[in-house]
């Protein structure tokens, strides 16, 4: 195990002018002094982890909480279990890192796993056992598989898993710690959980299909997020919807110019089988609604579109309250994993319009067209009571890494969850 300590001077030796990382007999310094210390400190990380180093002590003056939890971030790795002492600090500082490792490493582990071994029914027991483990006195749940979902009106869960052999789930889950079953829902949290998106018939190409295992990091983002603040001290009654399917092609899979009836009676015509995910949200945004929770909250990797406007350092956010907006974007810098608002307004309700019915699910075009990231929160904005409940979408447009870089290794990063967990608290 390495001895790792900091310095905020900057260095100048043999390891070279400004070097991040210098080697001594006791170990490694990191030198954070510049611009943006944090990511500094994690581009250190992620040197030694590089460089094979598994095992790392942090030891010395100036770790604070965000300063080791920066190193975190860059010292996890895809394939292997890291192992990091953090160093003498507060004793509520110290389980507060332990508790957002336990978030961050779980979603790493449910992101990263293969698209055969992280299927519907898999994710739903996986989110399931992870919450049970934290809090499972106070947890209850149901899930509705298959067939089931059709009955009970999910139409888009349904309808975008059908094609797999594999059949699709929604799974809702009740923290309740007050004891009270007839107490408030405080928030409902939703997740778009696509195991695997193939992209239908509107098919991906292979380079943009390799990584698709991915397109779960919603429902994985959420499901942390609601663990993470239970172990702060969450005592509010939430819940929690994750809306689960592999979009596969097949001979009974849903097809382009279907047309999709809702529970609340919207329909809405198939011009994109690509455009999955709105669709299974929608029917966790309807249940949702039902529990007249104050809050609601959801987190998809949704779009392309919100990666092309902010790149893969931020979530964007989009939603109709522009206080609780400010809100999450003010919680991301303190927590820092950035996010920005994005334009959403009603008007962008119309801009996906369909002959056939009340909304196509996007627009025939490459990416949706122009401002598809605000196209698709304003279809997912139509199954929302935003009369009764306050609203945000999480774009996630960082919270997975196609390919390593000098911050992270590749896979999940977990940016999201520490947002959306200060937002329920």
């Amino acid at each position: 195990m390495i001895r790792v300590s900091l310095s905020d001077q900057a260095y100048s030796g043999v390891w070279g002018d400004n070097a991040l990382v210098a080697f001594e007999s006791d170990g490694a310094v990191v030198h954070y002094s510049g611009d943006y210390p944090l990511r500094r400190i994690q581009q250190a990380a992620r040197q030694l982890q590089s460089q094979g180093v598994v095992a790392a002590s942090l030891e010395g003056e100036g770790w604070s909480y965000e300063r080791q939890w920066a190193f975190y971030c860059g010292f996890a790795t895809t394939k292997a279990a890291v192992e990091l002492k953090w160093a003498s600090i507060d004793e509520d500082e110290l389980e507060l890192l332990n508790a957002r490792r336990r978030s961050a490493d779980w979603v790493r582990q449910v992101v990263n796993a293969t698209p055969e071994d992280m299927y519907p029914e898999k994710l739903a027991d996986e989110a399931l056992s992870f919450l049970n483990g934290i809090a499972g006195e106070h947890i209850s749940h149901e899930v509705v598989v298959g067939e089931a979902l059709a009955q009970q009106g999910w139409a888009g869960t349904y309808n975008v898993g059908r094609g797999s052999s594999r059949p699709p789930v929604m799974l809702t889950v009740d923290y309740n710690p007050t004891g009270d079953s007839n107490a408030p829902v405080a928030a409902c949290l939703v997740g778009k959980g696509i195991t695997f998106d193939s992209g239908g018939y509107s098919i991906k190409p292979s380079a943009s299909m390799v990584t698709m295992k991915c397109d779960m990091g919603g429902a994985a983002t959420v499901t942390a997020a609601l663990g993470y603040a239970i172990e702060q001290g969450l005592r509010q009654r939430v819940k929690l919807i994750l809306c689960c399917a592999e979009n596969m092609i097949a001979g009974n899979a849903y097809k382009l110019g279907d047309v999709l009836t809702y529970k609340n009676g919207l329909t809405v015509e198939i011009v994109n089988t690509d455009a999955e995910g709105r669709l299974v949200l929608a029917d966790g945004l309807i249940a949702a609604s039902e529990t007249k929770a104050p809050l609601i909250i959801n987190a998809a990797t949704l779009t392309g579109a919100a990666m092309m406007a902010v790149g893969p350092d931020y979530n964007a956010l989009f939603g109709f309250d522009k206080e609780l907006l400010m809100k999450a974007q003010q919680l991301s810098d303190l927590v820092n994993e950035p996010a920005w608002p994005l334009p959403l307004e009603k008007w962008h309700q119309s801009n996906c319009p369909s002959y056939y019915a009340d909304t196509a699910n996007s627009r025939a075009q490459k990416g949706g067209g122009m401002g598809g990231a605000s196209n698709a929160a304003a279809f997912l904005s139509r199954f929302v009571d935003t009369d009764n409940s306050s609203w945000v979408h999480f774009d996630l447009a960082s919270c997975f890494r196609d390919s390593a870089d000098s911050r992270w290794s590749a896979g999940a990063t977990g940016l999201g969850v520490a947002n959306i967990a200060a937002l329920l608290l």
